[in-house]
Protein backbone atom coordinates (compact mmCIF):
# COMPACT_ATOMS: atom_id res chain seq x y z
CA UNK A 1 0.00 0.00 0.00
CA UNK A 2 1.17 3.44 -0.87
CA UNK A 3 2.11 6.19 1.90
CA UNK A 4 0.35 9.20 1.60
CA UNK A 5 3.75 11.00 0.73
CA UNK A 6 4.08 8.26 -2.04
CA UNK A 7 0.58 8.72 -3.26
CA UNK A 8 1.86 12.93 -3.95
CA UNK A 9 4.56 12.25 -5.45
CA UNK A 10 2.33 10.21 -8.50
CA UNK A 11 0.11 13.26 -8.39
CA UNK A 12 0.77 15.59 -12.04
CA UNK A 13 -0.09 18.62 -11.36
CA UNK A 14 0.77 20.93 -13.98
CA UNK A 15 3.04 24.13 -14.05
CA UNK A 16 1.60 27.10 -12.99
CA UNK A 17 -1.79 25.37 -11.91
CA UNK A 18 -2.13 25.69 -8.52
CA UNK A 19 -3.41 29.47 -8.96
CA UNK A 20 -4.07 29.93 -11.98
CA UNK A 21 -4.02 33.52 -11.82
CA UNK A 22 -1.31 34.39 -14.93
CA UNK A 23 -4.21 32.67 -17.19
CA UNK A 24 -1.83 30.78 -19.09
CA UNK A 25 -2.75 27.57 -21.27
CA UNK A 26 -1.05 24.32 -19.46
CA UNK A 27 1.26 22.30 -21.60
CA UNK A 28 -0.31 19.16 -23.70
CA UNK A 29 0.75 17.16 -21.31
CA UNK A 30 -1.44 18.41 -18.72
CA UNK A 31 -4.26 18.63 -21.01
CA UNK A 32 -7.41 16.39 -19.69
CA UNK A 33 -7.00 12.68 -22.35
CA UNK A 34 -9.40 9.86 -22.48
CA UNK A 35 -7.31 7.32 -21.15
CA UNK A 36 -7.73 4.37 -18.77
CA UNK A 37 -5.12 3.04 -16.64
CA UNK A 38 -2.92 5.39 -15.79
CA UNK A 39 -1.78 7.44 -13.30
CA UNK A 40 -4.43 9.89 -11.84
CA UNK A 41 -3.50 13.46 -12.99
CA UNK A 42 -4.76 16.57 -11.37
CA UNK A 43 -6.26 18.77 -14.27
CA UNK A 44 -5.48 22.25 -14.29
CA UNK A 45 -7.72 24.94 -12.45
CA UNK A 46 -11.45 24.77 -14.25
CA UNK A 47 -11.32 28.06 -15.61
CA UNK A 48 -7.98 27.39 -17.64
CA UNK A 49 -9.90 27.12 -20.76
CA UNK A 50 -12.86 29.64 -19.94
CA UNK A 51 -11.05 32.73 -20.83
CA UNK A 52 -12.61 35.61 -22.50
CA UNK A 53 -10.64 35.74 -25.80
CA UNK A 54 -8.29 38.81 -26.82
CA UNK A 55 -9.98 41.88 -26.92
CA UNK A 56 -9.23 42.58 -30.53
CA UNK A 57 -10.63 39.00 -32.37
CA UNK A 58 -14.12 40.60 -30.94
CA UNK A 59 -15.91 44.05 -33.00
CA UNK A 60 -17.33 46.21 -30.53
CA UNK A 61 -21.02 45.81 -29.85
CA UNK A 62 -23.58 47.91 -28.32
CA UNK A 63 -24.71 45.25 -26.25
CA UNK A 64 -20.92 44.10 -25.86
CA UNK A 65 -19.72 42.98 -22.32
CA UNK A 66 -17.59 46.08 -22.43
CA UNK A 67 -20.83 47.84 -22.86
CA UNK A 68 -22.47 46.07 -20.03
CA UNK A 69 -19.80 47.44 -17.46
CA UNK A 70 -19.93 51.03 -18.78
CA UNK A 71 -23.32 51.24 -19.26
CA UNK A 72 -25.00 49.20 -16.92
CA UNK A 73 -28.50 50.72 -16.86
CA UNK A 74 -28.89 51.00 -20.71
CA UNK A 75 -27.24 47.34 -20.54
CA UNK A 76 -29.66 46.45 -18.20
CA UNK A 77 -33.10 48.24 -19.80
CA UNK A 78 -32.21 46.31 -23.34
CA UNK A 79 -31.01 42.65 -21.92
CA UNK A 80 -34.67 41.95 -21.04
CA UNK A 81 -35.58 42.23 -24.62
CA UNK A 82 -32.35 41.06 -26.07
CA UNK A 83 -30.92 37.45 -26.15
CA UNK A 84 -27.63 37.00 -24.14
CA UNK A 85 -25.11 38.42 -26.61
CA UNK A 86 -21.83 36.68 -27.44
CA UNK A 87 -19.51 38.26 -24.86
CA UNK A 88 -22.01 37.48 -22.14
CA UNK A 89 -22.33 33.90 -23.24
CA UNK A 90 -18.83 33.96 -23.01
CA UNK A 91 -17.81 35.42 -19.70
CA UNK A 92 -21.03 33.16 -17.89
CA UNK A 93 -20.31 30.09 -19.75
CA UNK A 94 -16.98 29.90 -20.56
CA UNK A 95 -15.20 29.38 -24.21
CA UNK A 96 -15.39 25.74 -23.90
CA UNK A 97 -12.38 23.39 -25.21
CA UNK A 98 -13.00 21.81 -27.80
CA UNK A 99 -11.84 18.49 -26.56
CA UNK A 100 -13.68 18.69 -23.31
CA UNK A 101 -17.27 19.92 -25.54
CA UNK A 102 -16.06 16.38 -27.23
CA UNK A 103 -16.38 14.26 -24.19
CA UNK A 104 -19.28 16.54 -22.40
CA UNK A 105 -21.33 15.78 -25.39
CA UNK A 106 -20.58 11.80 -25.24
CA UNK A 107 -21.21 11.93 -21.52
CA UNK A 108 -24.84 13.94 -22.28
CA UNK A 109 -25.60 11.66 -24.74
CA UNK A 110 -24.92 8.44 -22.36
CA UNK A 111 -27.38 9.50 -19.68
CA UNK A 112 -29.74 10.54 -21.78
CA UNK A 113 -30.14 7.08 -23.62
CA UNK A 114 -30.30 5.30 -20.51
CA UNK A 115 -33.27 7.24 -19.57
CA UNK A 116 -32.02 9.19 -16.77
CA UNK A 117 -33.81 12.56 -16.04
CA UNK A 118 -30.83 15.12 -15.82
CA UNK A 119 -33.21 18.23 -15.60
CA UNK A 120 -31.48 21.15 -15.64
CA UNK A 121 -28.58 19.52 -14.56
CA UNK A 122 -27.37 18.10 -18.21
CA UNK A 123 -25.53 21.44 -18.45
CA UNK A 124 -21.48 21.63 -19.86
CA UNK A 125 -19.95 23.01 -16.75
CA UNK A 126 -21.55 20.31 -14.30
CA UNK A 127 -21.04 17.30 -16.31
CA UNK A 128 -17.56 18.15 -17.20
CA UNK A 129 -16.77 18.76 -13.21
CA UNK A 130 -17.83 15.25 -12.60
CA UNK A 131 -16.09 14.09 -15.86
CA UNK A 132 -12.62 15.41 -14.37
CA UNK A 133 -13.03 14.20 -11.26
CA UNK A 134 -13.43 10.72 -12.49
CA UNK A 135 -10.41 11.81 -14.71
CA UNK A 136 -12.35 11.35 -18.25
CA UNK A 137 -13.28 7.69 -17.42
CA UNK A 138 -17.06 8.01 -18.79
CA UNK A 139 -17.83 4.86 -17.03
CA UNK A 140 -16.90 5.71 -13.79
CA UNK A 141 -18.14 9.42 -14.25
CA UNK A 142 -21.45 8.47 -14.96
CA UNK A 143 -21.61 6.34 -11.66
CA UNK A 144 -20.82 9.00 -9.88
CA UNK A 145 -23.20 11.49 -11.61
CA UNK A 146 -26.27 9.03 -10.82
CA UNK A 147 -25.28 8.64 -7.40
CA UNK A 148 -25.36 12.57 -7.20
CA UNK A 149 -29.01 12.67 -8.69
CA UNK A 150 -30.34 10.54 -6.46
CA UNK A 151 -28.38 12.06 -3.45
CA UNK A 152 -30.37 15.31 -4.46
CA UNK A 153 -33.93 13.79 -5.09
CA UNK A 154 -33.36 12.13 -1.11
CA UNK A 155 -31.70 15.06 0.64
CA UNK A 156 -34.13 17.19 -1.32
CA UNK A 157 -31.35 19.87 -2.44
CA UNK A 158 -33.98 21.53 -4.52
CA UNK A 159 -36.38 22.41 -2.10
CA UNK A 160 -33.53 23.77 0.61
CA UNK A 161 -33.52 27.18 -0.71
CA UNK A 162 -37.05 27.95 -0.28
CA UNK A 163 -37.76 25.98 2.78
CA UNK A 164 -34.70 26.47 5.03
CA UNK A 165 -35.02 28.81 7.61
CA UNK A 166 -31.83 29.15 9.19
CA UNK A 167 -32.64 32.08 11.70
CA UNK A 168 -30.20 30.68 13.70
CA UNK A 169 -27.55 31.78 11.44
CA UNK A 170 -26.05 34.80 13.13
CA UNK A 171 -25.59 32.34 16.10
CA UNK A 172 -24.01 29.81 14.21
CA UNK A 173 -21.60 32.72 12.78
CA UNK A 174 -20.50 33.18 16.67
CA UNK A 175 -19.73 29.45 17.30
CA UNK A 176 -18.33 28.50 14.08
CA UNK A 177 -16.24 31.28 12.44
CA UNK A 178 -16.64 30.83 8.75
CA UNK A 179 -18.20 32.81 5.71
CA UNK A 180 -17.43 33.81 1.93
CA UNK A 181 -15.43 37.13 1.97
CA UNK A 182 -14.10 38.81 -1.51
CA UNK A 183 -12.35 37.51 -3.91
CA UNK A 184 -9.31 36.56 -4.98
CA UNK A 185 -6.50 38.23 -7.68
CA UNK A 186 -8.17 35.87 -10.45
CA UNK A 187 -11.52 36.64 -9.54
CA UNK A 188 -12.68 33.45 -7.34
CA UNK A 189 -14.73 33.19 -4.08
CA UNK A 190 -12.60 33.81 -0.93
CA UNK A 191 -13.84 31.25 1.89
CA UNK A 192 -12.82 31.48 5.22
CA UNK A 193 -13.09 29.39 8.27
CA UNK A 194 -11.66 29.72 12.03
CA UNK A 195 -11.69 26.24 13.39
CA UNK A 196 -9.87 27.53 16.04
CA UNK A 197 -12.43 29.82 17.31
CA UNK A 198 -15.28 26.70 16.75
CA UNK A 199 -17.42 25.65 19.83
CA UNK A 200 -18.85 22.82 19.04
CA UNK A 201 -21.03 22.17 22.20
CA UNK A 202 -22.07 25.53 22.40
CA UNK A 203 -22.90 25.24 18.40
CA UNK A 204 -25.08 22.00 19.23
CA UNK A 205 -27.22 23.86 21.78
CA UNK A 206 -28.40 26.48 18.87
CA UNK A 207 -28.76 23.71 16.05
CA UNK A 208 -28.22 20.71 14.64
CA UNK A 209 -25.85 18.72 12.81
CA UNK A 210 -28.51 17.80 10.14
CA UNK A 211 -29.23 21.52 10.12
CA UNK A 212 -26.30 22.62 9.69
CA UNK A 213 -25.28 20.20 6.89
CA UNK A 214 -28.40 21.64 5.13
CA UNK A 215 -27.29 24.85 5.45
CA UNK A 216 -24.11 24.01 4.49
CA UNK A 217 -25.39 22.39 0.98
CA UNK A 218 -27.55 25.45 1.19
CA UNK A 219 -24.39 27.40 0.47
CA UNK A 220 -22.67 25.42 -2.02
CA UNK A 221 -25.74 25.83 -4.25
CA UNK A 222 -25.95 29.39 -3.45
CA UNK A 223 -22.07 29.29 -4.62
CA UNK A 224 -22.96 27.17 -7.87
CA UNK A 225 -26.45 29.41 -8.66
CA UNK A 226 -25.17 32.87 -7.93
CA UNK A 227 -21.60 33.59 -6.45
CA UNK A 228 -19.85 32.25 -9.49
CA UNK A 229 -22.07 33.74 -12.10
CA UNK A 230 -21.55 37.06 -10.16
CA UNK A 231 -18.01 36.69 -10.04
CA UNK A 232 -17.65 35.66 -13.44
CA UNK A 233 -18.95 39.15 -14.83
CA UNK A 234 -17.65 41.16 -12.10
CA UNK A 235 -13.84 39.30 -13.29
CA UNK A 236 -14.88 39.49 -16.87
CA UNK A 237 -14.20 35.85 -17.17
CA UNK A 238 -15.60 32.44 -16.22
CA UNK A 239 -15.10 31.46 -12.37
CA UNK A 240 -16.06 28.58 -11.19
CA UNK A 241 -14.06 27.48 -8.17
CA UNK A 242 -13.00 29.07 -4.67
CA UNK A 243 -10.10 29.95 -3.00
CA UNK A 244 -9.91 29.05 0.86
CA UNK A 245 -8.49 29.56 4.07
CA UNK A 246 -8.76 27.79 7.00
CA UNK A 247 -7.00 29.29 10.32
CA UNK A 248 -6.15 26.20 12.76
CA UNK A 249 -4.36 28.36 15.25
CA UNK A 250 -5.06 26.10 18.52
CA UNK A 251 -6.11 23.24 16.71
CA UNK A 252 -5.25 19.21 17.60
CA UNK A 253 -6.35 15.77 18.22
CA UNK A 254 -8.33 17.51 21.35
CA UNK A 255 -10.81 19.52 18.74
CA UNK A 256 -11.67 15.90 16.75
CA UNK A 257 -14.16 14.59 18.78
CA UNK A 258 -16.98 12.18 17.76
CA UNK A 259 -19.68 14.90 16.84
CA UNK A 260 -16.69 16.68 15.03
CA UNK A 261 -15.68 13.58 13.47
CA UNK A 262 -19.47 12.98 12.34
CA UNK A 263 -19.59 16.46 11.18
CA UNK A 264 -16.50 16.71 9.17
CA UNK A 265 -16.67 13.29 7.24
CA UNK A 266 -20.56 14.11 6.62
CA UNK A 267 -19.48 17.80 5.08
CA UNK A 268 -16.34 16.49 3.26
CA UNK A 269 -18.20 13.13 1.96
CA UNK A 270 -21.12 15.86 0.73
CA UNK A 271 -17.84 18.01 -0.96
CA UNK A 272 -16.79 15.51 -2.69
CA UNK A 273 -18.90 13.43 -3.89
CA UNK A 274 -21.68 16.06 -4.98
CA UNK A 275 -19.63 19.17 -5.65
CA UNK A 276 -16.39 18.10 -7.15
CA UNK A 277 -13.89 20.25 -8.60
CA UNK A 278 -15.11 23.61 -6.83
CA UNK A 279 -12.13 23.77 -4.66
CA UNK A 280 -9.00 25.92 -6.53
CA UNK A 281 -6.97 25.77 -3.48
CA UNK A 282 -7.06 25.79 -0.06
CA UNK A 283 -4.16 27.21 2.55
CA UNK A 284 -4.48 25.77 5.86
CA UNK A 285 -2.55 28.43 8.42
CA UNK A 286 -1.39 28.43 12.08
CA UNK A 287 -0.72 24.84 11.62
CA UNK A 288 1.02 23.70 15.31
CA UNK A 289 2.41 20.63 16.17
CA UNK A 290 -0.79 19.62 17.59
CA UNK A 291 -2.65 20.08 14.01
CA UNK A 292 0.24 18.74 11.89
CA UNK A 293 -0.45 15.33 14.10
CA UNK A 294 -4.34 15.69 13.68
CA UNK A 295 -3.76 16.69 9.76
CA UNK A 296 -2.00 13.04 9.12
CA UNK A 297 -5.54 11.60 10.23
CA UNK A 298 -7.65 13.97 8.33
CA UNK A 299 -5.61 13.19 5.10
CA UNK A 300 -7.05 9.58 5.30
CA UNK A 301 -10.45 11.60 4.90
CA UNK A 302 -9.36 13.27 1.64
CA UNK A 303 -8.49 11.71 -1.59
CA UNK A 304 -4.75 13.08 -3.34
CA UNK A 305 -6.80 14.93 -5.89
CA UNK A 306 -8.05 17.35 -3.04
CA UNK A 307 -4.64 16.60 -0.90
CA UNK A 308 -2.85 18.19 -4.08
CA UNK A 309 -4.47 21.45 -3.73
CA UNK A 310 -3.61 22.02 -0.04
CA UNK A 311 -0.67 24.13 1.49
CA UNK A 312 -0.30 23.68 5.28
CA UNK A 313 1.60 26.50 6.79
CA UNK A 314 2.87 28.10 9.81
CA UNK A 315 2.74 30.96 11.40
CA UNK A 316 4.34 33.17 8.90
CA UNK A 317 1.69 33.02 5.93
CA UNK A 318 1.19 36.32 5.10
CA UNK A 319 3.03 36.66 2.09
CA UNK A 320 1.70 33.12 0.73
CA UNK A 321 -2.05 34.92 1.20
CA UNK A 322 -1.30 38.15 -0.44
CA UNK A 323 0.54 36.62 -3.24
CA UNK A 324 -3.32 35.50 -4.31
CA UNK A 325 -5.53 37.83 -2.08
CA UNK A 326 -5.48 41.70 -2.28
CA UNK A 327 -5.06 42.70 1.08
CA UNK A 328 -8.30 45.08 0.83
CA UNK A 329 -10.07 41.55 0.55
CA UNK A 330 -8.17 40.07 3.69
CA UNK A 331 -9.54 40.47 6.79
CA UNK A 332 -7.64 42.42 9.43
CA UNK A 333 -7.52 38.91 11.67
CA UNK A 334 -5.59 37.14 8.30
CA UNK A 335 -3.11 40.13 8.19
CA UNK A 336 -4.93 42.01 5.28
CA UNK A 337 -6.94 45.79 5.83
CA UNK A 338 -10.76 45.02 6.06
CA UNK A 339 -12.88 44.88 9.22
CA UNK A 340 -16.11 45.33 7.86
CA UNK A 341 -16.85 47.06 10.93
CA UNK A 342 -20.52 48.26 9.79
CA UNK A 343 -21.56 44.25 9.21
CA UNK A 344 -20.19 43.89 12.61
CA UNK A 345 -16.39 41.28 11.52
CA UNK A 346 -16.30 40.11 8.06
CA UNK A 347 -17.36 36.75 8.35
CA UNK A 348 -20.84 38.36 8.68
CA UNK A 349 -20.87 40.43 5.99
CA UNK A 350 -20.94 37.74 2.94
CA UNK A 351 -19.10 40.63 0.87
CA UNK A 352 -18.85 39.98 -2.85
CA UNK A 353 -19.71 40.59 -5.88
CA UNK A 354 -22.77 38.58 -5.08
CA UNK A 355 -24.16 41.61 -2.92
CA UNK A 356 -23.48 44.36 -5.71
CA UNK A 357 -27.08 45.60 -6.64
CA UNK A 358 -26.45 46.03 -10.43
CA UNK A 359 -24.34 42.67 -11.14
CA UNK A 360 -27.84 41.07 -9.11
CA UNK A 361 -30.31 42.51 -11.73
CA UNK A 362 -28.00 41.74 -14.40
CA UNK A 363 -28.42 37.83 -13.50
CA UNK A 364 -31.81 38.47 -13.06
CA UNK A 365 -32.26 40.12 -16.63
CA UNK A 366 -30.09 37.13 -17.91
CA UNK A 367 -32.42 34.24 -16.16
CA UNK A 368 -35.58 36.06 -17.26
CA UNK A 369 -34.34 36.42 -20.90
CA UNK A 370 -32.66 32.54 -20.32
CA UNK A 371 -36.49 31.55 -19.14
CA UNK A 372 -38.51 32.76 -21.82
CA UNK A 373 -36.05 30.64 -24.74
CA UNK A 374 -36.38 27.82 -22.79
CA UNK A 375 -33.27 27.71 -21.33
CA UNK A 376 -31.20 26.81 -18.05
CA UNK A 377 -31.12 29.47 -16.20
CA UNK A 378 -27.59 30.99 -14.66
CA UNK A 379 -29.22 31.96 -11.74
CA UNK A 380 -32.40 30.54 -9.77
CA UNK A 381 -34.91 33.13 -9.11
CA UNK A 382 -34.93 31.08 -5.48
CA UNK A 383 -31.29 32.26 -4.92
CA UNK A 384 -32.23 35.72 -6.05
CA UNK A 385 -34.77 35.93 -3.73
CA UNK A 386 -32.66 34.55 -1.02
CA UNK A 387 -30.04 37.66 -2.04
CA UNK A 388 -32.27 40.14 -1.78
CA UNK A 389 -33.63 38.36 1.66
CA UNK A 390 -30.44 38.49 2.99
CA UNK A 391 -29.47 41.67 2.08
CA UNK A 392 -32.42 43.05 3.73
CA UNK A 393 -31.03 41.51 6.91
CA UNK A 394 -27.65 42.39 6.82
CA UNK A 395 -28.91 46.09 6.22
CA UNK A 396 -31.24 45.23 9.55
CA UNK A 397 -28.44 44.13 11.25
CA UNK A 398 -26.53 46.87 10.15
CA UNK A 399 -29.20 49.58 11.28
CA UNK A 400 -29.57 47.59 14.50
CA UNK A 401 -25.71 47.80 15.70
CA UNK A 402 -25.89 51.47 14.49
CA UNK A 403 -28.74 52.18 16.44
CA UNK A 404 -27.27 49.89 19.44
CA UNK A 405 -23.96 51.68 19.14
CA UNK A 406 -25.91 55.59 19.35
CA UNK A 407 -27.47 54.22 22.38
CA UNK A 408 -24.13 53.02 24.27
CA UNK A 409 -22.93 56.35 23.07
CA UNK A 410 -25.69 58.79 24.41
CA UNK A 411 -25.78 56.51 27.46
CA UNK A 412 -21.84 56.96 27.82
CA UNK A 413 -22.41 61.00 27.43
CA UNK A 414 -25.52 60.75 29.99
CA UNK A 415 -23.31 59.14 32.07
CA UNK A 416 -20.11 61.50 31.76
CA UNK A 417 -22.77 64.08 32.41
CA UNK A 418 -24.34 62.39 35.68
CA UNK A 419 -20.50 61.35 37.07
CA UNK A 420 -19.69 65.43 36.35
CA UNK A 421 -22.85 66.78 37.99
CA UNK A 422 -21.79 64.04 41.21
CA UNK A 423 -18.39 65.92 41.25
CA UNK A 424 -19.64 69.10 41.46
CA UNK A 425 -22.37 67.98 44.09
CA UNK A 426 -19.34 66.11 46.17
CA UNK A 427 -17.48 69.82 45.49
CA UNK A 428 -20.09 72.17 46.87
CA UNK A 429 -20.80 69.49 49.96
CA UNK A 430 -17.51 69.68 50.51
CA UNK A 431 -17.40 73.27 50.80
CA UNK A 432 -20.72 73.58 52.77
CA UNK A 433 -18.34 70.85 55.44
CA UNK A 434 -15.98 73.77 55.17
CA UNK A 435 -18.44 76.81 56.01
CA UNK A 436 -20.27 74.47 58.81
CA UNK A 437 -17.18 73.73 60.27
CA UNK A 438 -15.83 77.52 60.05
CA UNK A 439 -18.61 78.39 61.62
CA UNK A 440 -18.80 76.18 64.15
CA UNK A 441 -15.38 77.15 64.88
CA UNK A 442 -16.37 80.73 65.19
CA UNK A 443 -19.35 79.58 67.90
CA UNK A 444 -17.02 77.87 69.98
CA UNK A 445 -14.56 80.61 69.98
CA UNK A 446 -17.51 83.62 70.94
Amino acid sequence: MDTPKEKDREIVVSIGGGGGETGEEPSSLSKPKLAYGRTKSIHPPIETFWQLPPQQEHKPSNFGFKSLMSYPIKFRDSLTRLRRTKSMQVVLEGAHDPKDEQVVQSFRKLLLVDGHPLGNLNDYHTLLRFLRMRDFNLSKAKEMFLNFLKWREDFGVDAIPKELMFKEYAEVKKWYPHGYHGVDRYGRPVYIERLGMVELSSLLQITTIERFVKYHVSEQEKTLNLRFPACSIAAKRHIASTTSILDVNGVGMSNFSKPARYLFTEIQKIDSNYYPETLNRLFIINAGSGFRILWKVIKTFLDARTIAKIQVLGYNYISNLLEVIDSSNLPSFLGGNCTCSDYGGCLLSDKGPWNNPEIIEILQAVSTTEDDNGENGVASDAFLQNMKHEESERVERKNADKFALKTIQALEAALEETKTKIEALEAALEDTKMVLKGLAQQNIED
